[in-house]
């Protein structure tokens, strides 16, 4: 999953993107309103998180605009303690949930956690596919109940996987939600990394559907 961090304090935007990326997260980061705009206007965000207290353009005005234009990526906003307003106005400008500075970064993943899971339809941080158990909260992967040994890549994208279930995901869409802007995007690298998953999983969960993409199925009897 790809976050957006909005920020313009330099050691906590430091400090959210390095807790995102201990946890599987592809971050990208923001430190003023025009240019976090910019990039949730341009790239896909699996979710943002969005300070209000921005300089050039304050996060109300970037999360209304990205509204207007049809951004519909959950958006969590950070707000001071004492300013109960910019809750109010963040909610009513369209942000999905909030947290109060200061804050503990464990509430901040768990609240990103749940803004994914709804977003996907799911409502527990665990995800099931077949014998594939996926829990969000210990970015832990099991296969019948044994742990898989997966790398940072191959657990990003089997975990974009089993968000979307049963629905068809390009290898575009798959580049764009698992590697940030800076990084050398090869589609390649996909069919190696889904190549690596099928060895691992040892049954076929992922099925290639031609000239669309992947989909991940559940290959239970009956399914």
């Amino acid at each position: 999953m790809r976050i957006l961090v909005v920020e313009d304090d330099q050691t906590l935007n430091r400090q959210l993107t390095e807790a995102l990326g201990g946890a599987g997260y592809v971050v990208d980061r923001a430190f003023d309103g025009e240019e976090g705009h910019f990039l949730g206007d341009t790239e896909p965000y699996d979710a943002v998180i969005l300070d209000v207290g921005l300089p050039v353009m304050d996060g109300i005005s970037v999360l209304e605009r990205w509204r207007r234009e049809g951004r519909l990526m959950p958006v969590l906003i950070l707000t001071a303690r004492d300013r109960w307003s910019d809750k109010v106005a963040g909610i009513d400008a369209g942000a999905d949930d909030y947290v109060t500075k200061p804050f503990h970064v464990e509430e901040v993943l768990a609240r990103v956690r749940a803004l994914i899971r709804r977003a996907a339809g799911h409502a527990s941080s665990e995800i099931h596919c077949g014998p594939l158990r996926l829990d969000m909260r210990a970015s832990r992967v099991t296969l019948d109940g044994t742990p898989l040994k997966l790398t940072s890549h191959e657990y990003r994208l089997l975990d974009y996987l089993m968000h979307h279930q049963d629905q068809i995901v390009s290898r575009t869409e798959l580049i764009e939600h698992l590697y940030d802007q800076d990084f050398d995007r090869d589609s390649n690298t996909i069919e190696v990394f889904v190549g690596r998953l099928r060895k691992k999983i040892g049954i076929d969960l992922i099925e290639t559907v031609r000239g669309q993409g992947y989909r991940m199925r559940d290959a239970e009897p009956g399914r």
